[in-house]
């Protein structure tokens, strides 16, 4: 779908019912329950080894100084400077990964709600061709949540909804440039931000409450719920082409390989 038309579209958008949305959200994250809840255990299995790669160094330095007092106290300085230099790698990376996960999940989430079949591909978007533009827009995205952190708290506020939209609509339009992708997502989230802002947070609580009546565990299993709200939002005002995913067929029709 070309940018002038996502414009106009969001540009005539009506106004969308919050109910509605809510409940074709719960009907739809019956389907999707699972593909969230692998999508985090994904990304805290990647998590894992990158803490180990961080931390384990700092411990071991620990247990030495602990053994030899003042033996390593040179060293100190460059300790902290690993210590910091990884945990910054770590953050990107694990923004990254995130990014292109969620991309990934969103992608999902139009197969299992449109009835097309298709693999549950979560790294669609950190494979090539679009591992570069997925690390682009990670780097934009975390640009411009420090930007809004550093003038104020209510700017957080403010870009979340934007930003997060950013990803769903990187999902369903990935041959745009960054530039249009994140003029999009602003155009989208100043016209609709209220209701999203209200759906994603009503739709966070729920998933917390429910995930924790779930003896805590729970949360793992319902915190996908979270992101299935924006999708709709783009959904009824942007849509989708009907050959924008030309290598998904429908269920029921032939598949050419």
């Amino acid at each position: 779908m070309r940018l002038a038309e996502i414009q106009q579209k969001i540009q005539r958008a009506q106004t969308l019912d919050f109910g509605q949305i809510l409940n074709e959200s719960i009907e739809l994250f019956k389907k999707v329950w699972l593909q969230g809840f692998l999508m985090l255990l994904i990304m805290i299995g990647i998590m894992i080894p990158f803490m180990f790669i961080v931390y384990i160094p700092l411990f071991v330095f620990g247990i030495a100084d602990a053994t030899s007092p003042g033996a390593y106290d040179g060293l100190a300085p460059i300790a902290m400077l690993f210590v910091f230099v990884a945990y910054l790698l770590f953050t990107f990376i694990m923004i990254i990964i995130s990014f292109g996960l969620k991309a990934g999940l969103y992608r999902i989430m139009r197969q299992k709600d449109q009835d097309i079949i298709g693999n549950d591909d979560y790294f669609y978007f950190l494979r090539r061709p679009y591992l570069g533009k997925t690390i682009n827009l990670s780097l934009a995205y975390f640009g411009i949540s420090l930007l809004a952190t550093l003038l104020c708290f209510f700017p957080v506020i403010y870009v979340m909804v934007p930003l997060n939209l950013l990803i769903v609509i990187y999902a369903f339009n990935p041959d745009l440039s960054n530039s249009d992708l994140i003029r999009l997502s602003f155009d989208l989230g100043n016209r609709k931000w209220l209701i999203a802002f209200g759906l994603t947070f009503v739709a966070g609580f729920l998933a917390q409450i429910v995930g924790m009546m779930m003896c805590m565990i729970g949360v793992f299993f319902t915190a996908s719920f979270a992101a299935i709200p924006l999708y709709f939002i783009y959904k009824k005002v942007v849509g989708f082409d009907a050959d924008d995913e030309g290598s998904l067929k429908r269920i029921g029709e032939n598949i050419e390989f």
